[in-house]
C-alpha cells in the first residue's frame, strides 16, 4: 500500500497554510474546513459543472467549489463562483452573468467566510 503523500503543488501546499492560518486568525471554520477539502487527492477533489450550479444555486450567492469547475450546461444565475480551478469555457460562461474569484481574492475580500457555502 502506497503512502500517502498529500498534495505535491507548492502553491496548493501555501494555499493551504494560508486557510489555516486565516481560519485561526478570523476564529471561523470554513477556511479550516476547505482546507481538509483541498487536502484530498486529485481524484478525490470535486469537479462540478455549471448546470449543476444553475440547478442548486439562490441568486447572488457565493459558491464554493474545493475543486474545479466545469463548463457543461449554462448558467443564468447572478452568482459568485470561487474556485481551486476553472475551465475556460466555465470562467467565460460564468462571468456573463455573474462573477468568478479565485479562493484568495474571496479570503481578501470577506476574511471571514459571511454568506459563503461550500458547495459540491
Amino acid at each position: 500500500m502506497a503512502k500517502r503523500t498529500g498534495p505535491t503543488s507548492l502553491t496548493l501546499k501555501k494555499l493551504l497554510i494560508e486557510l489555516r492560518k486565516q481560519s485561526n486568525k478570523e476564529k471561523v471554520k470554513i477556511w479550516k474546513t476547505l482546507a481538509e477539502y483541498l487536502s484530498k487527492t486529485n481524484r478525490q477533489r470535486r469537479e462540478i459543472n455549471l448546470f449543476k450550479i444553475e440547478k442548486h444555486a439562490k441568486p447572488n450567492e457565493i459558491l464554493l467549489v474545493p475543486g474545479k469547475v466545469l463548463a457543461k450546461g449554462e448558467l443564468n444565475k447572478k452568482v459568485t463562483v470561487v474556485a481551486l480551478k476553472f475551465s475556460d469555457e466555465a470562467r467565460q460562461k460564468i462571468n456573463k452573468t455573474g462573477k468568478t474569484m479565485t479562493i484568495r481574492e474571496l479570503m481578501k475580500n470577506n476574511p471571514k467566510g459571511s454568506n459563503v457555502r461550500i458547495f459540491g
